[in-house]
C-alpha cells in the first residue's frame, strides 16, 4: 500500500470543532464554527473542490508529524541536509480568569525555522458551504476575507505577517523569522499578533498538560492509553456535553462502495460507552456533561430515546447528498445527515443505564441531577418492560428487517439490572424487588432462545446460526461471568469463524450491502478484552500488540481496516475504536504482569 493511500492525518480542536491535517501539513478537513457545521475545508473529500491549505516548499524535505508531548499541538517537521522548519498546528482551548473555557472557532498555525532558510509558497484556499458555491477571497485592512453567497452567505478571516499578495498569488516567501495564520470564523475586534498567539499557544499546551494530568499512569500502554483519552476528549462538544462518534462524514468503510456515512453526530451507545471508559480514568468534567446532556434531551416520562441525535440535541438528521463532491478516492455519495436517527435500536437503554450507574457509583455525591436522572431511570425501566420482546435494528443497523438481536436483549437485561442497581444507591429499595422478576424473566429468554446447542455459542440473533462479535460483550456487561463454559465456548466458536488476518468481521452472514471485506476495529478490541478474561492473556497480547501495529502514524484509528492491505478505512478518529483500545489496555494493566 502506498503511504498516501493511508489516513496520515493529525486532528487537532478545542471541544468546539476539529480539523484534520495531514502529513505533508495541508489541513484537509474543518467545520466552522462547529463540529457539524458546513466545512470550509474538505480536500479529504474532493481533492480538486473540497479546498484546503497546502504548505509547499521548492526543495525536497523527509517529513515527520508528532504532537507535542501530552497535548493536542500538532507539529509537521520537514528536514533536508541543510535546512529544517516546522509548522505547528492548534485549535485554542484554555481557562480565562472568569474560569471560563475560551475555545473559539479558529485554527492557529506557525511557520517557524529553525535551521536554514527555506522557500516555501502557501495555497490558503477554503471552499465555504461545502464548495457548493464560488468562495472570493480579498486583501483588506489587517486581513484576508474568504465569502461565499451561495447556497447561503457565510465569511472566514485570515489574520497573518506574511504579505497578502503573496499568498494570494502563491509567490515563494523566504523563511526567516516565524510566520503565524489565524484562520478564524469571526472577525476579530483586535488585530491578532504573532505574540498574542504565542501566548494562546502556551495556555493551550498548559490547558493539554494539566488535563492529562489529571490521567493516572498506566504501566502497561500508558502512551496509547493517553493519546486515545486525548482523542476522546477532542470528539466532546463542551457546550451540551455531546460526545460525536467521528469528526468526519463519508469517508468509506470500503473505497469505491456506497457505505459512506456522516458521523458527527452524538449515538447514544457509543457516547455512553466513551462516557464509561473516560469516568474509568477520573474525567469528571465530560461525564457530567453527558449526564447533563441527557437529562435536557428526556423531557417527557415516556419518550423513547433515539439512537443518535445532533450535537445539540436536534431530532431531525435528514440525510441529504452533496452530489458535486466526487468523495474520498470517488467513493459516492457524500452525506450530510444520516437516516439511522429513525431506527429502532433496544440495546441503547442498557448502555446509557449502564452508564448511568457507572457515574453514580464512581462519584457518589456529585449529582445535582439526581431526582431527573431517578425519572429517566424510571422512565427506561417502563420502555424496556413494554418493549424487550420486540425485534429491532440491532447494533450495526441492518436497514432490512427487524431480527431479535441477542445483543439487544442482553442490553435490555442490562438496563434492568443496573436500574435495580440504582435504585438500591438512592434507596429505593422497593422499586428494586419489584424489577427482579422482570429481570430474571429476560434472562431465561436469551439463556434458552440465544444459545445454539450445535454451534455451541451465544449466536447474533434467536435461531440463528450465524455468530456476531457484538455478542463477546455479555461478559464486559456482566450477563456472564469469563469462567462460565458458555462464555468461553462463544469466544472460542466466534474467533474460528470471524478472526481473518489478525482481525474481526462484524459478522459473516450477508447484509443490505453484502459481506463487508474490512474489519470493524472495535470488534477486534473486543475479542482481544475477551481473551485476556477467559486467561488467554499471550495470545490477547500477540493479536493486540499487531492491532496496535495498524494505526496511522500518530496513533489513531479510524472505524475500520482493510483485510488484506490493514489500510484505515471508515470516519476517522473513531471514538468507538479509541474507547476499546483504552479499555482492552486497562483489562492488560488489571491482570498484573504482561
Amino acid at each position: 500500500m502506498h503511504p498516501d493511500q493511508n489516513l496520515n492525518y493529525g486532528i487537532i480542536g478545542n471541544c468546539k470543532s476539529a480539523a484534520l491535517i495531514n502529513k505533508n501539513a495541508s489541513i484537509e478537513w474543518c467545520c466552522l464554527p462547529r463540529f457539524d457545521s458546513p466545512s470550509v475545508f474538505a480536500k479529504i473529500l474532493d481533492k480538486k473542490k473540497g479546498g484546503d491549505f497546502g504548505v509547499y516548499p521548492n526543495d525536497k524535505y523527509e517529513i515527520s508529524q508528532f504532537y507535542l508531548g501530552d497535548s493536542c499541538i500538532l507539529v509537521t517537521r520537514f528536514e533536508n541536509d541543510s535546512t529544517v522548519f516546522e509548522i505547528i498546528d492548534f485549535m485554542p482551548r484554555f481557562q480565562n480568569e472568569k474560569g471560563d473555557y475560551f475555545a473559539p472557532p479558529e485554527i492557529i498555525r506557525f511557520i517557524k525555522p529553525i535551521t536554514g532558510s527555506p522557500q516555501i509558497k502557501f495555497e490558503y484556499d477554503p471552499k465555504l458551504e461545502y464548495a457548493q458555491g464560488k468562495t472570493f477571497h480579498k486583501s483588506k485592512k489587517g486581513m484576508i476575507v474568504s465569502e461565499v453567497n451561495h447556497p447561503k452567505h457565510d465569511s472566514l478571516f485570515l489574520y497573518t505577517n506574511l504579505s497578502h499578495k503573496k499568498l494570494i498569488k502563491q509567490e515563494y516567501h523566504k523563511l526567516n523569522e516565524t510566520l503565524f495564520f489565524n484562520i478564524s470564523y469571526n472577525e476579530k475586534l483586535k488585530l491578532p499578533t504573532l505574540s498574542k498567539c504565542m501566548l494562546d499557544f502556551d495556555k493551550t499546551k498548559v490547558y493539554w498538560m494539566n488535563w492529562c494530568a489529571k490521567t493516572p499512569v498506566f504501566d502497561y500502554y500508558n502512551n496509547q492509553i493517553l493519546r486515545s483519552a486525548m482523542t476522546l476528549k477532542l470528539m466532546s462538544y463542551d457546550k451540551t456535553g455531546a460526545v460525536l462518534a467521528a469528526v468526519t462524514t463519508s469517508l468509506p468503510e470500503t473505497i469505491g462502495e456506497v457505505r459512506n456515512w456522516d458521523y458527527r453526530f452524538c449515538w447514544i451507545r457509543d457516547a455512553s460507552m466513551v462516557i464509561r471508559v473516560i469516568s474509568k480514568l477520573g474525567h469528571k468534567r465530560i461525564v457530567k456533561n453527558f449526564i447533563n446532556y441527557i437529562v435536557e434531551l428526556i423531557p417527557d416520562k415516556d419518550q423513547k430515546l433515539q439512537i443518535m441525535y445532533g450535537i445539540n440535541g436536534e431530532q431531525q438528521l435528514t440525510e441529504e447528498f452533496l452530489d458535486h463532491f466526487s468523495g474520498y478516492e470517488n467513493s459516492k455519495p457524500v452525506r450530510i445527515g444520516n437516516a439511522a436517527f429513525s431506527q429502532k435500536q433496544n440495546d441503547i437503554y442498557g448502555i446509557l443505564m449502564d452508564a448511568i450507574h457507572a457515574e453514580m457509583k464512581q462519584f457518589p455525591t456529585d449529582f445535582e441531577r439526581t431526582e431527573e436522572i431517578w425519572s429517566i431511570v424510571k422512565g427506561i425501566v417502563w420502555v424496556v418492560k413494554n418493549n424487550w420482546k420486540r425485534a429491532d435494528k440491532g447494533i450495526w443497523e441492518f436497514r432490512s428487517e427487524d431480527l431479535h438481536f441477542t445483543f439487544s436483549k442482553v442490553l435490555c437485561w442490562v438496563a434492568i439490572d443496573r436500574a435495580i442497581k440504582i435504585a438500591e444507591i438512592v434507596g429505593k429499595d422497593e422499586e428494586a424487588l419489584k424489577w427482579k422478576p422482570l429481570k430474571e424473566e429476560i434472562k431465561n429468554d436469551i439463556e434458552v432462545k440465544a444459545w445454539n446447542k450445535d454451534i455451541k455459542a451465544y449466536t447474533q440473533s434467536y435461531g440463528s446460526k450465524y455468530l456476531d462479535a457484538s455478542v463477546l460483550l455479555i461478559e464486559y456487561y456482566g450477563f456472564v461471568s469469563a469462567n462460565e463454559i458458555r462464555f468461553k465456548n462463544t469466544v472460542k466458536a466466534i474467533e474460528k469463524e470471524l478472526a481473518h488476518n489478525g482481525l474481526l468481521y462484524r459478522y459473516k452472514n450477508k447484509d443490505d450491502f453484502g459481506l463487508p471485506s474490512s474489519s470493524f476495529t472495535v470488534c477486534t478490541f473486543w475479542f482481544i478484552n475477551s481473551l485476556i478474561k477467559i486467561g488467554e492473556v499471550k495470545k490477547a497480547k500477540e493479536y493486540f500488540e499487531k492491532l496496535l501495529s495498524y494505526s496511522n502514524h500518530l496513533g489513531l484509528f479510524s472505524e475500520d481496516i482493510d483485510f488484506e492491505s490493514k489500510r484505515l478505512l471508515g470516519n476517522f478518529p473513531q471514538a468507538y475504536s479509541h474507547l476499546a483500545l483504552i479499555d482492552t489496555a486497562l483489562s492488560f494493566n488489571s491482570v498484573g504482569k504482561i
